[in-house]
């Protein structure tokens, strides 16, 4: 697809991440004009491409929307693909950041990281039993999705002396993880695993794939880990796993209602860690944001295809 690209609106949603000014900054070597944009439409309009983390009505006016996320559910495809509108995103830049985050959930439950914290807040000295705490080498963490962020985590966590198991459509190999299973085998994959972690992106088909025959395949001692997407998993059924000591503890750092509802339970299970949805947060984001904006800028001037299209 050709278009001419004159000007390059940085939307203002962006700030959820990054300062809109910054990325606007960094591609300010590039031929089009780079300006931040906010909800006014013929602000919008009167750009060729609009760099966003949400959608608008408006994009459907511009030729060529990046989303600065991975996960693009947020926008209405079919709409973009009548308007002849291309839709590109930021899969490959948060597999690294991704997998320390969960890296990080892990070492807090063995080593009671996150109890140490709470205890805290409240002045209290209070050391855990003898046998709470445990080591990684030698657990299992079975990752849904084996897809970029899945890789990232495997990637990260088999440096910890993680054996890492995958679930993905099908059974064949995946570098970077010691076994893997299809999707259709997804409770044995799980049953054994110290630690189950999810990095799928949202779709018709992952919509609740985590439901309580999951948690109750899972081993009571088993934690639970979701940075892919909040509506994946069942929240009610993992409520109640968790309220029934089905499963250990579970690190969150995706809702199915974002922000994190203040009556939700889950603010006050003391095994359970809450982020708000940052696990891919690093003060580089923009920057690698913007080297895909500039490679598919270049892209465009030499007819090439787009890097990393949706649509």
């Amino acid at each position: 697809m050709q278009f001419e690209l004159e000007r390059i609106g940085v939307h203002e949603s962006v700030e959820t991440v990054f300062p809109p000014s910054e990325l606007a900054a960094y591609l300010d070597d590039l031929p089009a004009e780079v300006t931040v944009v906010g909800d006014d439409a013929a602000e919008i309009t009167a750009c060729d491409a609009v760099v966003t983390f949400e959608h608008r009505d408006a994009y459907l006016e511009v030729d060529w929307v990046h989303s600065i996320q991975a996960g693009v559910d947020r926008f209405p495809f079919d709409e973009f693909e009548a308007s002849g509108v291309v839709l590109t995103n930021s899969t490959g830049i948060h597999d690294r950041w991704v997998g320390e985050t969960v890296a990080g959930y892990l070492l807090s439950f063995a080593r009671r990281i996150h109890t140490a914290v709470a205890n805290q807040q409240d002045r209290r000295w209070d050391q855990p039993d003898w046998n709470d705490g445990f080591t990684l080498p030698g657990t299992t963490a079975c990752v849904l999705g084996t897809g970029t962020l899945g890789s990232g985590v495997a990637e990260v966590l088999g440096a910890l002396g993680v054996r890492v198991t995958g679930v993905r459509r099908s059974a064949e190999p995946v570098p970077g993880f010691d076994e893997v299973y299809a999707t259709e085998d997804l409770l044995e994959g799980v049953s054994d695993a110290d630690f189950v972690i999810v990095t799928l992106p949202l779709t018709e088909q992952t919509r609740h794939l985590v439901d309580a025959e999951v948690f109750e395949a899972m081993r009571e001692d088993a934690y639970f880990v979701n940075v892919g997407r909040g509506p994946v998993v069942d929240e009610s059924a993992l409520i109640d796993a968790l309220e029934s000591d089905s499963i250990a503890g579970a690190a969150l750092d995706v809702f199915e209602t974002e922000p994190l509802p203040e009556e939700s339970p889950l603010w006050d299970m003391d095994e359970v860690i809450v982020t708000p949805h940052c696990a891919a947060f690093t003060e580089d984001y923009f920057r690698a944001v913007g080297d895909i904006v500039r490679e598919n800028v270049e892209r465009l001037e030499s007819g090439e295809p787009f890097h990393n299209r949706v649509v």
